[in-house]
């Protein structure tokens, strides 16, 4: 007979000889009202346990058998044709199965071999029964052990290694194949997802622009989505009219007005059919370097820049970034933008504007300009190039829509989508150490729960079908939604702007949480500790973080960058300003340069509608 719980009582009660049932019913009734409550339950657990201990004693004066627990083995008797045998072994078997479930409530008794057990005294299933219910006890909700979350999580982590004898050394160890390993729906494709991104950031033969208008992700690449000679025809219409850059997500109505429109021309200045075109003129300018300039003011620094070679009809050309200069950037990208993001113009651009640079009379005839021919002034007003303001009649309508947008902010913002429109493979490999780090393990359970019990032995390498392979290749990683994204601001920024407490960024958070109840996860980005610590409070929230070592006491924001490395320091800020441009909400604070620019990047790139709440107004730069 299985019992499974105090539920089974009467099953198994009706099963027993009419002659046993009397003292039985009783005494079991009364248990299981004495069992209602915790503080009886701890009198009841007492009770049996001095029945059980009893009925040992009583044992011994008859043949020795065996009782085991878990590991331990105890001496035992078989009662034989004893008086305890007939109607107090079904009582007491009872009551000592009800003990192990009070003491172990996840436990599952099976049905007892009467061949083997005799006594039923204290006597229950054997080592291997009790085994492979304290497995089960184990296991999660949806029926996922931690041992094969772990073991998935730590196959991924693998993958994504950059230790190539470390990554050998665990398949070893795990004995597992890296064709066994499922698909990581929060892991993106990094090396194909960047040829695709190639194929779209330079013309086709003959053309104007990008194949911007065939399908997207890798359905583009495939045979089948070759035109015939009349779909040519009218893929070249669409081109002529005007097709929109791959690289803005949603319509006109989900950024800011005209961005489509706005990023395809960008495109095309900063890409001219004849690099070598003696009316083409050049701005080669290098990443600010001052120790007093955080990457957001980098960032503003060249967003100035390109608004100033577009008004001047130059093609911009970024140079040495230093921040790019350190060992994860390889070969060519080293010291480059281009370690992390596309780059700003083609390389036969770069190519020509590098020799104009060495070239005494270029200088001199303003044929290519260096960041030192401007003022400051210039360079962080970034004015709206004139004919971007006529051509699109753009002010008029954000004053309208936006109090506080001028053309400035709309430079800005334009000028930063652009530079970042395309991750490298090195950027990519970034965002995907990261998301395996904060959502790996949750995403193993959900894997698990899809897969057969018996991975990763029931396993193999199966071919994907066509929708998985290209339809569906342009699915972005999974994160969790609805996701809010947090910039906490804190330290030396109180020399600029009004700092704010974590709590005043989480008076905000809750209250987007009142308007959308089913919000629970925060992607939290900060350099402060203290602020990590404070998190731990907020129980009814779920936070996920870089794993980086944060800022303690005063300290500046230059020397606490220095004390993280330059790769360091440089990568996990890019992580999480991309993981703030992907999320569904953000909580920030507009003072901030880092902040203004995460804004920009959202309001061009499908977020507008979706709001931003800003612990302060201050924006004293």
């Amino acid at each position: 007979m299985w019992l499974s719980s105090f539920g089974t009582r009467k099953q198994y009660m009706n099963m027993e000889p009419l002659n046993q049932k009397s003292l039985e019913r009783v005494l079991s009734q009364k248990a299981l009202q004495i069992g209602s409550s915790f503080p009886c339950q701890i009198c009841v657990v007492g009770f049996l346990s001095g029945v059980c201990l009893t009925s040992l004693f009583l044992a011994a004066l008859t043949s020795l058998g065996t009782f085991e627990f878990g590991g331990i083995s105890f001496s035992a008797i078989s009662l034989g044709n004893s008086p305890l045998n007939s109607s107090s072994s079904g009582f007491i078997t009872f009551f000592v199965q009800k003990v192990l479930l009070l003491k172990f409530p996840d436990l599952t008794i099976g049905k007892v071999d009467q061949d083997t057990v005799t006594s039923a005294d204290c006597e229950f299933k054997r080592k291997e029964i009790f085994r492979e219910r304290w497995v089960g006890s184990r296991r999660s909700e949806n029926g996922v052990d931690d041992e094969r979350v772990s073991l998935l999580f730590s196959a991924w982590s693998a993958l994504l290694s950059e230790s190539v004898d470390g990554e050998i050394a665990f398949w070893e160890s795990a004995g597992l194949s890296k064709s066994a390993v499922p698909n990581a729906p929060h892991l993106e494709r990094c090396e194909l997802s960047e040829q695709i991104n190639e194929n779209l950031d330079k013309r086709t033969k003959n053309e104007r622009l990008p194949p911007w208008t065939a399908w997207k992700g890798l359905l583009n690449t495939h045979p089948a989505s070759m035109p015939a000679e009349q779909l040519r025809y009218f893929r070249h219409q669409a081109i002529s009219e005007g097709a929109y850059p791959p690289w803005v997500t949603g319509s006109d109505e989900e950024n800011y007005p005209l961005t489509r429109k706005v990023q395809r021309d960008i495109w095309l200045h900063q890409h001219p059919e004849n690099c070598r075109d003696p009316n083409i003129r050049f701005l080669v300018a290098e990443w600010e370097r001052l120790p007093g300039f955080g990457i957001g003011a980098q960032l503003a620094g060249m967003c100035g820049l390109l608004a100033i070679a577009v008004n001047e009809k130059r093609v911009l050309v970024t140079s040495y970034y230093n921040r790019a200069d350190h060992d994860g950037c390889k070969g060519s990208l080293r010291s480059s933008w281009s370690c992390y993001f596309f780059p700003e113009t083609s390389q036969e651009c770069r190519d020509h504007a590098f020799e104009l640079m060495g070239n005494k009379e270029a200088l001199e005839r303003g044929i290519v300009t260096t960041k030192d021919n401007y003022t400051s002034k210039e360079i962080w007003t970034g004015r709206t190039p004139r004919q971007v303001i006529i051509a699109f009649n753009v002010r008029q309508m954000l004053l309208y829509l936006f109090k506080f947008a001028n053309e400035t902010l709309y430079s800005f913002h334009q000028a930063i989508r652009y530079l970042m429109r395309f991750q490298t493979q090195y950027m990519c490999g970034l965002m995907n150490v990261a998301r395996n780090a904060a959502f790996g393990k949750e995403v193993a359970k959900m894997v698990l729960t899809s897969l057969s019990n018996e991975w990763p032995k029931d396993f193999g390498n199966k071919r994907r079908s066509d929708i998985e392979e290209f339809v569906w290749s342009n699915n972005r990683p999974w994160i969790p939604r609805p996701l809010l994204s947090m910039h906490v601001r804190m330290g030396d920024k109180a020399c600029e702007m009004k700092v704010v407490e974590f709590e005043g960024y989480m008076r905000l958070a809750n209250r987007i949480r009142q308007r959308f109840p089913h919000l629970k996860s925060i992607w939290l980005s900060t350099e402060m500790q203290e602020v990590i610590n404070n998190s731990k409070l907020y129980m009814n929230w779920d936070f996920y973080y870089t794993n980086v070592t944060r800022q303690v006491g005063n300290m500046t924001m230059a020397t606490y960058e220095a004390s993280l490395g330059r790769k360091t320091s440089t990568n996990y800020p890019l992580v999480n300003f991309l993981m703030a441009t992907e999320a569904d909400f953000f909580v920030g604070a507009l003072g901030s340069t880092w902040c203004f620019l995460i804004d920009g990047m959202r309001n061009t790139g499908g977020k507008v509608m979706a709001g931003y709440l800003s612990v302060n107004k201050d924006r004293f730069w």
